[in-house]
């Protein structure tokens, strides 16, 4: 499994010799929070849970791994605060409170780990894992990982009070479909690197 030094991301090598490279990159971040509260408003109730699927975490580490680790983090920590003032951008839900009670909410727990989630799958891309699609995939799991580290944790500890009951209602109906949903966004990055250009820092052999 390839990991390389250079902070090369998608995004930093398709700007590598433009003047307007940081008005792009404010202008990229906003598109990633803008692609994140899409994908939250695809929203399906599931059963005997609190918590619904939505394609959010797809969307949120798919970005981090085309900004990097710190714009990625960033975008990810503007969707968050954002929702808390009380913009419509979490998922729509009539049982689940809005704003920042959202945050307090049985979903807070992954909506507080988008941000460490992207700055984890942004890493990992940084140093190369995004040019391959295994590598993408065990990259953007990784960020995955997080997400439900954060999920289930915050479940625990403030609903079902036991590990047992949070794995249940906020991980095993959701993390075969999200496995799939990652792997087949993972698909994009190698193509999407083809597309730009060669790296200096691309993976050989």
């Amino acid at each position: 499994m390839p990991v390389h030094a250079s902070s090369s991301t998608l995004l930093n090598h398709s700007l590598r010799q433009s003047s307007l490279a940081t008005p792009v990159r404010v202008a990229v971040v906003g598109l990633a929070v803008a692609v994140t509260a899409a994908s939250a408003q695809f929203t399906l109730v599931a059963p005997l849970t609190m918590v619904p699927f939505t394609l959010t975490p797809m969307a949120v580490l798919l970005t981090a791994a085309a900004l990097g680790s710190r714009l990625g983090s960033l975008s990810q920590a503007l969707y968050v605060l954002l929702g808390a003032v009380g913009f419509a951008v979490f998922a729509p839900s009539a049982t689940l409170p809005p704003g920042v009670l959202r945050l307090a909410g049985p979903t807070g727990g992954y909506l507080l780990a988008y941000p460490l989630a992207a700055f984890v799958t942004g890493y990992l891309a940084e140093r190369g894992w995004d040019r391959r699609y295994f590598t993408s995939v065990c990259a953007m799991c990784a960020g995955l990982a997080v997400i439900y580290l954060g999920g289930v944790s915050w479940l625990a500890v403030a609903y079902t009070h036991s590990l047992g009951g949070a794995l249940t209602l906020g991980l095993a109906q959701f993390v075969v479909l999200d496995i799939i949903k990652v792997a087949a966004a993972a698909a994009i990055l190698p193509y999407a690197w083809k597309f730009v250009g060669p790296s200096s820092s691309e993976p050989r052999g």
